[in-house]
Formats: C-alpha cells, sequence, structure tokens
C-alpha cells in the first residue's frame, strides 16, 4: 500500500510550534520519548507520520488544557498530519488510534481539535457506507419532497408499552412521517422492547392499512452486538422500516457488525457528541467524527438544531448538515439524511431552509408537535405548513393569516 490518510487539527501550545507538531507525529506513529533500536532511517522513511502543514491563526486566548507545559500566552496553529496507509490498513478503529490516540495527553499541547479527515480510496471499497440514505428513505417513507415532518416519543422514558402505542396512534392519526424513540428509551422492565415494538407496529399497520403509507419507526436498539442483531431481526420480520442506535454507546466496532447485518435504515443518534466537540480549542469538530459514522454506513445523522436547546451556535449545526449532504467521495457518495432536533418548532421551519437551501431532511419536533394548544394533528399540520410557506418564500405572518392552526402554533411557540 503506498497511498496515505491525513488529519487536520487545531493546534494551541505554549512551546515550539515545529518541536510540538514533530513530537505529536512521532508519538503517533514510529517513535516516542527516546531514541530505540530498530528505529532507523528507513523504517522512519516508511512507517513515521509526516507534518504535512503548520500554519499559525489567530489565537482565541482561552485557558489552556490542564498540566500543558510551556511559559507564556498559547499561540494557535493549523496542522496536517499524514501517515502511510500501511501502517495501519483501511481499519476506523485503528484509523481512531491513530489519529486521535495519544495526541491531547501531550504535556506540549495546550489545545488540539480534530477539525477534518482525508482518507484514501481504500477505506472506501472496505466500508458499505449507508445502505438506504436519502433517497432510500424517501421511498420507504414516500415522502418524494420537502422534509420528513417527525417526531420523538414523550415523555422520552416512562409510558408502557400500551401508553407507546397510544401516542404512536395519535401521531400516525395526525400525519406525522416519522416517529422515533428516545435516546434514553431502551429495553427496560416498565416498557420492554420486544412489548414494546409489537404495541406500535400493531398500530403503525393498521394506519398504513388506511392511508397506504408506512410511517417510519425508528426503534432503539442500542445493545450488545448480539442484541442489536436480534433486535434489528425483530423489526425487520414485524414489518418496520427502521432502527436506531446510540453511536457513542456501541462504538465503531460494534456499529459497524450492524451494519454488515442491517437491511434496514439506521437512524444514528449523536448523543454524547457535546462532550467531544463542545471545547473549541479540543475534541473533535462534528465533520471530522461525522465522517467515520458516514463511511461506515449511518443512514441519518443528528446535527442538533437552528436556535436549539443547547450550546452549539447555528453555523455550526448548518455546517454539520452540508457535511452531511455532501459526497465523501467521488466514487462513493455517502450521503446521509441530517437530523434537526432539539426545541424546534414552527419558527424554525424558515430559518432553516434559508441556511440550508435543501429540504433533504428529518424535522424533529418533540413539544413542537405534541404541546399545540389544538391537539397532535395541528402540530404536525402546523408543521408542514411552516415548511411549505418557508419553501415557497412566504412569510409566517402571511401564512399563520391564512391558518387558524399555523396562527395557534406561532403564538405558542413564538
Amino acid at each position: 500500500m503506498t497511498d496515505r490518510f491525513s488529519a487536520d487539527y487545531l493546534l494551541r501550545t505554549r512551546e515550539d510550534a515545529a518541536r510540538t507538531a514533530q513530537i505529536i507525529a512521532g508519538e503517533q506513529s514510529s517513535g516516542t520519548f527516546v531514541q530505540v533500536p530498530g528505529e532507523d532511517e528507513a523504517l522512519k522513511a516508511r512507517s513515521a507520520a509526516r507534518v504535512e502543514l503548520l500554519e499559525q491563526v489567530e489565537d482565541p486566548d482561552t485557558p489552556v488544557l490542564a498540566g500543558s507545559s510551556g511559559t507564556g500566552p498559547a499561540a494557535s496553529w493549523r496542522l496536517r498530519l499524514s501517515w502511510p496507509l500501511e501502517n495501519i490498513g483501511p481499519s476506523l478503529p485503528n484509523l481512531v488510534a491513530t489519529i486521535a490516540g495519544n495526541l491531547g495527553e501531550l504535556k506540549q499541547v495546550a489545545g488540539l481539535k480534530l477539525t477534518a479527515l482525508d482518507l484514501p480510496e481504500a477505506f472506501f471499497t472496505t466500508y458499505p457506507g449507508p445502505g438506504f440514505g436519502i433517497e432510500g428513505t424517501r421511498r420507504l417513507t414516500g415522502v418524494e419532497r420537502g422534509p420528513l415532518i417527525g417526531t420523538i416519543i414523550k415523555p422520552s422514558v416512562g409510558l408502557t408499552p400500551e401508553g407507546t402505542a397510544a401516542l404512536v396512534d395519535q401521531l400516525c392519526a395526525g400525519g406525522i412521517d416519522f416517529i422515533k424513540d428516545d435516546e434514553l428509551q431502551a429495553d427496560g422492565p416498565m416498557c420492554p422492547f420486544d412489548e414494546r415494538l409489537g404495541a406500535v407496529m400493531e398500530v403503525i399497520d393498521r394506519h398504513a392499512d388506511r392511508t397506504g403509507r408506512k410511517v417510519m419507526y425508528a426503534a432503539n436498539i442500542t445493545g450488545e452486538v448480539e442484541e442489536m442483531r436480534r433486535r434489528h431481526d425483530l423489526v425487520a420480520e414485524r414489518g418496520g422500516t427502521c432502527v436506531m442506535v446510540s453511536l457513542n454507546s456501541v462504538g465503531l466496532a460494534g456499529f459497524t457488525a450492524l451494519r454488515r447485518h442491517a437491511r434496514l435504515p439506521i437512524h444514528a443518534h449523536r448523543n454524547g457528541w457535546g462532550m467531544l466537540g463542545r471545547p473549541a480549542d479540543s475534541g473533535w469538530s462534528y465533520p471530522a467524527w461525522a465522517t467515520l459514522w458516514r463511511l461506515a454506513g449511518a443512514d441519518h445523522m443528528h446535527v442538533n438544531a437552528i436556535a436549539n436547546k443547547f450550546w452549539e451556535p447555528d453555523d455550526s449545526v448548518v455546517a454539520s448538515a452540508r457535511h452531511c449532504l455532501a459526497p465523501l467521495h467521488e466514487d462513493h457518495p455517502c450521503r446521509v439524511m441530517p437530523v434537526f432536533s432539539s426545541g424546534q418548532t414552527v419558527m424554525q421551519a424558515a430559518p432553516t431552509f434559508a441556511r440550508l437551501q435543501s429540504t433533504d431532511l428529518i424535522f424533529c419536533a418533540g413539544g413542537g408537535v405534541v404541546a399545540h394548544p389544538s391537539g397532535i394533528a395541528a402540530g404536525v399540520q402546523s408543521l408542514r405548513e411552516a415548511w411549505e410557506a418557508a419553501v415557497s418564500g412566504i412569510s409566517m405572518e402571511q401564512a399563520a393569516a391564512s391558518s387558524p392552526l399555523l396562527a395557534q402554533a406561532v403564538e405558542k411557540f413564538s
């Protein structure tokens, strides 16, 4: 193998940047803290990481990581490292160990954020990518255009299988496109997975017989590998059209094992990403992190949302969604459907479309649907009307003036 892979970082250091970059490159390839027998120039030429770029950028002048060495203020640098593919082969778990292993623990590092990945062809022939993506999701839901209007089972936990099915009944009757379990709802004694799935699918099938269109239900199958396989197969046997997995809980190896087994779309939840991505100068950027899961085979990926209830600024949300919609590789598109979710209501439809200029997305509103003053069906309908107005270039004020349900939603959620 002669190909190389590379990773981009934002590096902060209070020491000499060129020396720090070389220490990082050595630590993550053939070097260690002292010269060892066998580490000759031929081996270094074959296996050492290279510093491909080191460019100073403006420093945020924020506190540095605990234990970082050096004196005086930190400086920030764009850093690109590359490695020979023959060091690890096209393996995502070992890729992570290389690009994000001990780097953040080095005392010379005052901050380090992984911002982008560039992977060679071998990764794209080894990993399957999404099995359904945007086109397959639209086919299964029967939603040919516009966003999929979705929601989350709320309360997140505490409902019985019968209580969950009763809520799903109202959502299906109201015309919802997509329903997902909350990531906290798993397989507890109060709401066992098998019973919940059976109760929910009975409702979904009944409404599908009535409408000719099956609501997509992303059942949370997160668990051990064999548990996920069994639950996936149960969903498929019961006529379900989607499964959901918490990415950080199952890890790359667990997710890849499921993807190679799956014959249904995989709805990928990013819960826990904030601990990796929230710091401005350490951890992972969403695009770098999402590259791994898109390649591994996620079909839908959460990207937070405009004017969300969490910390993330709108620019970051939009960049994440655009990353999901863009091909990763010219011969292996890996396009996935971004999922907007986090305190969403009719008020976010217009700004979301204005920023993204696409309706290839799932727009999930929990309280924004079930808390509508006129009920769940009104919540679903008002969301559709808000999106139709946004795509048509009609202001919210104009649209609400001709729709009592939308007017109620605007009054409630503005």
